[in-house]
């Protein structure tokens, strides 16, 4: 005696559930693959040329060391007021952004003004943090203690205040 299948039994050899899975997956998978542009093998090689990869390669930042050109800046004339502001004091005081005074605000600098030039050149150079806001070390540049207080005097004067700008600062 031996075991007779039908044809029906032969092509049945994976149980039903297991059946429809695979026959509503294998299309989905087939679609996913040709949708993904996995089958295009030219695409990928575009991506692999020696300038793609060094191009994802490169740096997020570059850094120099400092050189005799460095040095020598520290020798040369202290920056005017107007240009430490214009290159670090506006990235805050342009929109009023952590509680700085904007500049020319008249009334939002008018209390500062009226604590007078040496402790707003304190607080430029110290930093500062109070309620009205906060004030980071030389408004977080690298700048001479006098080109800090150029700047200070240049947008106080701005807002209405009177104080010259200083050639030196008296050491402490």
């Amino acid at each position: 005696m031996g075991i007779v299948m039908t044809e029906h039994k032969a092509a049945s050899f994976l149980p039903a559930p297991l059946r429809r899975i695979l026959v509503a997956t294998v299309p989905i998978v087939i679609v996913c693959f040709f949708a993904s542009g996995l089958h295009d093998q030219h695409a990928a090689a575009s991506a692999m040329t020696p300038e793609a990869i060094a191009a994802r390669l490169q740096p997020v930042a570059h850094l120099e060391l400092a050189n005799e050109s460095a040095a020598a800046s520290k020798d040369a004339a202290p920056l005017k007021g107007q240009a430490v502001y214009e290159a670090t004091c506006i990235a805050c005081h342009g929109e009023g952004i952590a509680g700085a005074p904007k500049f020319g605000d008249k009334a939002a600098w008018a209390p500062r003004i009226a604590h007078g030039y040496n402790t707003l050149v304190k607080h430029a150079i110290e930093g500062f943090s109070g309620k009205s806001g906060a004030m980071p070390p030389k408004g977080g540049g690298s700048y001479e203690d006098v080109e800090v207080a150029r700047a200070v005097a240049y947008m106080a004067d701005k807002a209405g205040a009177s104080f010259p700008e200083p050639v030196t600062l008296a050491k402490k």
